[in-house]
């Protein structure tokens, strides 16, 4: 007679029987769907202006799907996320654009983060520092790419155009950031001022500059994403060669923002 062990339970499923079971609570316990959207657009906010300490660009895009998801938006979402490929024109999407405009190639987060703020602003999750009147917001996209023919700095662009709407990347001068500005119509598409400061490729610290100067202005939230950029001369100076191919087309300063 042939004796055989029997067979030893499997440890993954019995440790998935028990979680399921001590984990079940009562639907009164859980937060409401209202809940739970209101902690998600204050989270996607908090990312935005501060993405790096968020855990960066997928810790956004996992929170802004799952805010999709609580709105029944997902296709929406990945409708979104198909159309800023295409628009990048690059395989490596929107991370790529900034990296190949970027000094040193070393992404700011801030930059990116205002691509996803463009997003949550049409969905209207997007919390603005403030609202720019019609005329104010006017004023800043027919002057911002002639204005950005010259080389500017954070104070200048606030001197010039009042306080952002937002500020990304919080307010250390020796950091960059991006300001955007823009005001309730979310059809009016806003102006970002794209800011650089930091270690050079070197790596010198703290930067030579005391606060931080403009790479370029970017407006535009339709066609090929290198079309809505304008860089000042530094930007351009600082911009990488991306290995010879150039400035990818990118232009310089000529007529106000259409």
């Amino acid at each position: 007679m042939s004796s055989s062990a029997p067979a030893s339970p499997d440890p993954v499923a019995s440790s998935h029987s028990q979680v399921s079971s001590e984990s079940q609570v009562s639907s009164d316990s859980l937060a409401s769907s209202e809940a739970i959207r209101a902690f998600l657009v204050e989270q996607v906010n908090s990312m935005l202006r501060r993405l790096g300490m968020y855990g960066g660009e997928p810790a956004l895009w996992a929170a802004l799907r799952h805010l999709s998801f609580v709105e029944q938006g997902t296709e929406a979402w990945e409708r979104q996320w198909r159309t800023w490929l295409e628009r990048a024109g690059r395989a490596t999407g929107v991370r790529g654009v900034f990296r190949d405009m970027s000094p040193g190639h070393r992404v700011q987060e801030d930059a990116l983060a205002s691509v996803y703020a463009e997003f949550a602003r049409g969905r209207g999750w997007l919390v603005p520092d403030r609202v720019l009147d019609a005329d104010a917001c006017a004023r800043v996209r027919d002057r911002a790419r002639a204005w950005a023919g010259e080389d500017r700095t954070w104070s200048d662009v606030t001197t010039e155009f009042g306080e952002p709407a937002l500020t990304l990347g919080g307010t250390n001068p020796l950091y960059g950031k991006t300001l955007g500005y823009f005001g309730a119509d979310p059809a009016q598409p806003a102006v970002w001022f794209h800011l650089h400061n930091g270690a050079e490729p070197e790596g010198e610290w703290p930067p030579k500059r005391a606060e931080p100067v403009l790479l370029a202005v970017r407006c535009g939230e339709d066609g090929p994403l290198d079309d809505t950029f304008t860089f000042t001369p530094e930007g351009w100076r600082l911009m990488p060669e991306n290995d010879g191919c150039g400035h990818h087309g990118w232009r310089r300063p000529e007529s106000p923002i259409g």
